[in-house]
């Protein structure tokens, strides 16, 4: 079993910044990419930003500049960097990973979400 427990989200007026994390644990013997995902009510799930296990990222256009993904491979966790936040990023973030559990099996595994809500 994996587990993805995320953390961080709350409300920021526009133009703070939050910084998220998501821990890892389980049965896990690699984690391979990670990537934070974001939805909001009535919109489709979108990636927001990816880092695979050997630091490579890449991010939504709406997101360059502002966001960071960067990662902790003895923590087994993700971590996203936000400022500069707009009313329109707010939504519930979740952490996904692509990882190889102990029995060698490649699955993916999901956080519980974590809301962010941006004032105006």
């Amino acid at each position: 079993q994996v587990q993805l427990v995320e953390s961080g989200g709350g409300l920021v007026q526009a133009g703070g910044s939050l910084r998220l994390s998501c821990a890892a644990s389980g049965s896990i013997r690699r984690l391979n990419d990670m990537g934070w995902y974001r939805q909001a009510p009535g919109k489709q799930r979108e990636l927001v930003a990816a880092i695979t296990s050997g630091g490579y990222t890449n991010y939504e256009d709406s997101v360059k500049g502002r966001f960071t993904i960067s990662r902790d491979n003895a923590k087994n966790t993700v971590y996203l960097q936000m400022v500069s936040l707009k009313v329109e990023d707010t939504a519930v973030y979740y952490c996904n990973a692509d990882l190889i559990n102990t029995w060698g099996r490649r699955i993916g595994s999901w956080g519980q979400g974590t809301q962010v809500t941006v004032s105006s």
